[in-house]
């Protein structure tokens, strides 16, 4: 009889080893019949590591020397290994997103925090979920489903328009780290912004400083924290100098370039023969729309009225004439931001308070009052 041919036993993990004792295996981009993709246990043995270390310098769950850090970094990179987000989030309950609400991504301060933010997030291995909530209630209220469905790390919030009752409801429903940008303080979060009144009074005694006694404010929304911080920092200023701010000539309005076009109208209307000597603008944008305004009536800036604002966006630099404003680290704010919020999310660490320091940027919108003129040329 002939004889019968013995089947052939199934591989063995250590039959994938070659001749040199190197493991098969493939780069994520490899394709063909017999590849297997890369594992963790690959990327630990090429780094020579545990697979345990591995794990750690992928989720950041455990400080590990920086020397095998960049030894495992280096092998994923080398062997193409791609983690499975799907399997890490199941296992953490938690995903390595961070979701952010804005009003809108198009105000230019707003999209330098949420640089800021994006940076602090790649650095630490994050990616961020951004969604435009317009202001308005029900697509905050929808976007923050969304997110929590999507089982995000952390939030971070930059908008006026904020429920309070509904974050509670959020704490106790899966409790979340957040951090609240440029706004107001929400139960239980970090809070990162500028320090607004130090900012107000850097404004209030550039204007005094210039000799101007007469002076106007084109504010935003009174319920604003920043703004109502700025607006206190600029009375103090002026109440250095024995002077005060007249009720009437505080205008607020939207904190747009159309809502301080249509407040500096409303000022020169009001005002009359006798306008200000010089107006603070508690953004940018209003006096963007403040300097447009002024120019329709036929008046010069700073000879006939001085404008100073408040962020120093990129465009501020570029207006007719260049603005003088309070700078404020916008893209800075957004970076301690995400550090925060992934520090809180990584250790559970408290939430915690941080207000960055603003500065006076001196362009060419602020002049000097004419008796203070009169005294340099005498």
């Amino acid at each position: 009889m002939p004889r019968r041919k013995t089947p052939a036993r199934p591989r063995s993990p250590s039959d994938a080893k070659t001749a040199a004792g190197e493991v098969k295996r493939s780069h994520s981009g490899s394709r063909g019949a017999g590849r297997t993709a890369v594992t963790i246990k690959d990327v630990a043995q090429a780094a020579g590591v545990s697979v345990t270390t591995v794990s750690h310098v992928l989720n950041a769950t455990r400080r590990v020397a920086p020397r095998t850090s960049a030894r495992v970094r280096s092998a994923i990179a080398e062997l193409g290994f791609q983690p499975s987000a799907v399997a890490r989030t199941l296992k953490t309950d938690r995903s390595r997103s961070i979701g952010m609400l804005v009003t809108s991504s198009t105000n230019p301060f707003f999209a330098e925090v949420i640089r800021g933010v994006e940076e602090g997030c790649f650095a630490r291995g994050y990616s961020l979920i951004l969604c435009n909530t317009g202001d308005v209630s029900e697509r905050l209220e929808a976007y923050l489903a969304t997110l929590v469905a999507k089982r995000i790390g952390g939030l971070a919030v930059m908008t006026t328009n904020l429920d309070q009752r509904f974050f509670r409801r959020l704490g106790s429903r899966r409790p979340l780290p957040v951090v609240a940008i440029d706004t107001q303080s929400l139960p239980d979060a970090s809070l990162v912004n500028d320090d607004s009144e130090a900012g107000g009074r850097l404004a209030g005694r550039c204007l005094v400083k210039r000799g101007f006694r007469r002076l106007a404010v084109i504010a935003g929304e009174a319920a604003h924290p920043r703004s109502r911080e700025r607006l206190a920092g600029f009375r103090a200023a002026l109440a250095e100098a024995g002077l005060t701010l007249d009720p009437a000539l505080v205008l607020p309005s939207d904190l747009t370039v159309g809502g301080g076009f249509a407040a500096m109208q409303a000022l020169l209307d009001r005002t009359g023969e006798n306008p200000p000597e010089a107006v603070f603008c508690l953004n940018d944008l209003l006096a963007v729309g403040g300097l447009c305004a002024l120019d329709k009536r036929g008046l010069r800036v700073p000879e006939d009225i001085s404008i100073i604002g408040y962020d120093d966006i990129e465009l501020a630099a570029y207006t007719v004439p260049p603005l003088t404003t309070i700078r404020q680290p916008a893209a800075e704010i957004g970076r301690r931001a995400a550090d925060i919020l992934i520090g809180q999310i990584e250790t559970g660490s408290a939430p915690r308070s941080l207000a960055l320091t603003p500065a006076l940027v001196e362009r060419e919108s602020v002049g000097s009052a004419p008796v203070l003129e009169g005294r340099k040329r005498a």
